[in-house]
């Protein structure tokens, strides 16, 4: 029989590509989405079922999941991708948008997770991946939000390898860096104030320096090969970078102190 893997934020990025790529590899894919009526290049794969799951809609998760163990007798792999970057001073937003960010990358794949697990204790097998990012190990000025949510998602998945062990599955956790997605666009949600004026320096130069950030960026295929190498390598390893500039940027905060590591990230920027 073969393995299948269920997969958040589908509908494009890193998503779609690793949908692609699973069921290349032969595997049965789930692949899920907020609105899979409007996906036209998924639903026509073999081995391949498109169906809805919202993050912020529990219920969504539980059917989602119903679905796909209906269709292929089990799920064996869980990646939860679904998110998105909130960027932006503080003060810059509201309180609804703050409690969306966390609720869409933090609680939604929680609640992913939670739905998940009784599953994968029935069948005493199992690997969850969550994709973080560099952003989960170091921060940029102005992602306070974003940064706080994939920080969480570190804290969260190392916490959890303790409790997966117990019946056997598996936690592991993918960390992209820059990545040649639309995340600068429809995953991106940028908020300014330009009454607050203490900060408008700040937004110009984040504005300026971002670009060049992106422009040796890896394309999503390369993190779904990380991806499979995450879910069928069958090791205890738990973290997983994904990009030449993951690697260079994660071991140079591994490697330096505080004071050092930003004021590198103001040069970066030319906040100096």
């Amino acid at each position: 029989m073969n393995n299948t893997i269920l997969i958040t934020g589908a509908s494009s990025g890193i998503g779609k590509a690793t949908a692609k790529f699973f069921q290349q590899k032969g595997w049965n894919v789930i692949a899920t989405m907020r609105n899979p009526e409007g996906e036209t290049e998924l639903n026509n794969l073999n081995n391949f079922l498109l169906t809805k799951l919202d993050v912020l809609d529990p219920d969504s998760i539980e059917k989602a999941i119903a679905a796909g163990i209906e269709k292929f007798g089990q799920i064996d792999v869980v990646v939860n991708n679904a998110g998105y970057g909130a960027f932006g001073p503080l003060e810059a937003f509201s309180r609804d948008n703050i409690v969306r960010q966390f609720d869409t990358n933090v609680i939604g794949l929680l609640d992913v997770t939670r739905a998940i697990l009784p599953h994968f204790r029935s069948n005493k097998s199992g690997v969850i991946v969550n994709i973080s990012s560099i952003g989960g190990k170091m921060a940029f000025p102005l992602g306070a939000l974003y940064h706080g949510t994939k920080f969480a998602v570190e804290g969260i998945s190392e916490a959890l390898s303790y409790e997966l062990e117990q019946f056997g599955a598996k936690m592991k956790i993918v960390e992209p860096g820059a990545i040649a997605t639309d995340f600068a666009g429809r995953s991106l949600d940028f908020s300014n104030d330009e009454a607050l004026t203490e900060y408008q320096w700040l937004v110009g130069k984040i504005d300026e320096g971002m670009p060049a950030f992106f422009e040796n960026a890896s394309p999503a295929s390369l993190v779904a090969e990380v991806i499979y190498q995450a879910a069928t390598d069958g090791t205890n390893k738990l973290r997983y970078t994904a990009g030449e500039d993951a690697k260079a940027i994660i071991a140079q905060r591994q490697q330096t102190d505080d004071e050092t590591f930003f004021n590198g990230v103001k040069a970066m920027f030319k906040l100096n």
